[in-house]
């Protein structure tokens, strides 16, 4: 199979395989093709994803929310100062 790439991405592709993070060019593309077959394409909404969204939208307008100040907070409290 012969494709051509944007140069950018031909960059990237050699400086991964230079960088020893795969043993070649086609071991690149065919790690990111099975990740593709795997997870899909991640523009895709799951109808998980769509339900949790509405669930959300539907807890936001009944109130149930809190300020990110009060949680950061909280979350610092918790890890930052044991």
């Amino acid at each position: 199979m012969v494709i051509a790439l944007k140069e950018d991405v031909e960059q990237f592709i050699e400086e991964q395989v230079r960088a020893g993070h795969f043993g070649s060019v086609a071991e690149l593309v065919e790690t990111a093709v099975a990740r593709l077959m795997v997870d899909g394409p991640d523009d895709e909404l799951t109808a998980g994803d769509i339900a949790a969204i509405r669930e959300s939208d539907d807890q936001f307008a009944r109130g149930e929310f809190r300020k990110f100040s009060e949680v950061a907070a909280e979350l610092r409290a918790k890890y930052l100062n044991r």
